[in-house]
C-alpha cells in the first residue's frame, strides 16, 4: 500500500543560494514546511518580517537569534518560536557555520519553489 510520501535527506537536496554566505533547502507536509539554512559568518544580516509563526532550531555552531527587543544566546540544541509578525534576524558568532531548522505553518507559498522535488504533492518528476 503507498502511503503518499516518500523520505529525502536535507544534505542531497539542492540548495538555494539566498546571498552570500547563506544557503537553504526545504521539506514540506500538508500544514507546514521545513527549511535548513546554512548560514555563514560575517555574512550580511537581514532583519525582517513575515506573517507566518516560525519555530527555530539551532542543530550546529552559535548564534545569537534577534527577535523584537529580545537576544537569545543560540547552542546546538536551542528552539525558539518567532511569532508572526515579529521584526528577527540571525548572527552568527563562532567559527563554526551554522546549521539552523525553520518550521513555518501554514506552508509559505513563496517557498514552495524550494520543494518542487516532492512528488507526493504533484510536484517533480513522476
Amino acid at each position: 500500500m503507498q502511503t503518499g510520501t516518500s523520505a529525502y535527506n536535507f544534505y542531497t537536496l539542492p540548495r538555494e543560494q539566498v546571498r552570500a554566505g547563506v544557503e537553504r533547502c526545504a521539506f514540506r507536509g500538508d500544514g507546514v514546511i521545513a527549511v535548513m539554512n546554512w548560514i555563514d559568518g560575517g555574512n550580511d544580516v537581514r532583519p525582517h518580517t513575515h506573517e507566518f509563526e516560525q519555530v527555530v532550531m539551532i542543530l550546529a555552531g552559535t548564534a545569537r537569534y534577534h527577535v523584537a527587543d529580545q537576544v537569545f544566546d543560540c547552542v546546538p540544541g536551542t528552539v525558539l518560536r518567532v511569532p508572526a509578525g515579529q521584526v528577527h534576524f540571525i548572527e552568527v558568532t563562532g567559527k563554526e557555520r551554522v546549521l539552523n531548522l525553520d518550521l513555518f505553518s501554514p506552508v509559505r507559498e513563496d517557498y514552495l519553489h524550494l520543494v518542487a522535488y516532492q512528488k507526493e504533492f504533484g510536484q517533480g518528476d513522476s
